[in-house]
């Protein structure tokens, strides 16, 4: 099960970013020739994918609101500060990044994150699972546990650490390519990619434990 097919991700990126490029084009005019409903067309068509990368980082739907209003607030009134060096998106992707990190990093406490490396599968040296590893895709259309996987899935999301939460739902999600994510969050592709099979392992795992329990027989 993959998943992109899990979270219901949006079109592929290679047409689909480039007609966002051409629509774009004509918001940030709007915007800076402050046109009347240039604020309501950046919220109708960044609002919600802004919200699931704050959500995403901060691990906090009020955190990810107050986020998302500031940043979208703030490209509108410097929207004359993007010079088109990228694409708009990537732009206010990465605005919002900065916000989501430096709102994390305000709280007085964090909850607990998991450390990957404690509870990713064991790879010998031939990259290959120590362990085997249950196949279960073909259960994943059972509607009498897609609710509990979807369930499972949220979570297992919310434990990543934020740096490859943020990477692994920039890709799944909101199918931006390696080279994007890499330029919203000032990395390397290499690191990008690595985040993000790190994440997709740890799903993976997080989502098999789920369907070996949902699997098992209760008890009498």
């Amino acid at each position: 099960m993959s998943l992109q097919m899990t979270l219901e991700p949006t079109p592929t990126i290679s047409v689909a970013q480039e007609r966002r490029v051409d629509r774009d084009r004509d918001l940030v005019e709007g915007l800076r020739r402050h046109e009347a409903t240039a604020a309501e067309r950046l919220v109708t068509t960044y609002g919600d994918r802004a919200y699931r990368l704050a959500r995403g980082i901060t691990g906090n739907g009020e955190d990810a609101e107050e986020v998302v209003q500031d940043v979208l607030w703030t490209v509108v009134r410097k929207i004359d500060t993007f010079r088109g060096e990228s694409a708009f998106g990537s732009w206010l992707y990465r605005i919002v990044a900065n916000a989501a990190y430096q709102k994390v990093r305000g709280r007085q406490s964090r909850r607990a994150e998991v450390s990957l490396d404690d509870v990713l599968p064991l790879f010998d040296e031939r990259g290959q699972h120590v362990a085997p590893m249950a196949d279960w895709s073909s259960r994943v259309d059972d509607h009498a546990v897609q609710i509990d996987l979807r369930m499972a899935l949220t979570s297992a999301i919310d434990k990543l650490p934020a740096d490859y939460r943020t990477a692994v739902l920039l890709r799944d999600v909101e199918g931006l390519s390696h080279l994007q994510i890499a330029e919203v969050l000032s990395l390397s592709v290499p690191t990008v990619k690595s985040r993000v099979h790190r994440a997709r392992l740890f799903l993976r795992k997080e989502l098999g434990d789920t369907m070996t329990t949902l699997g098992t027989p209760a008890e009498a």
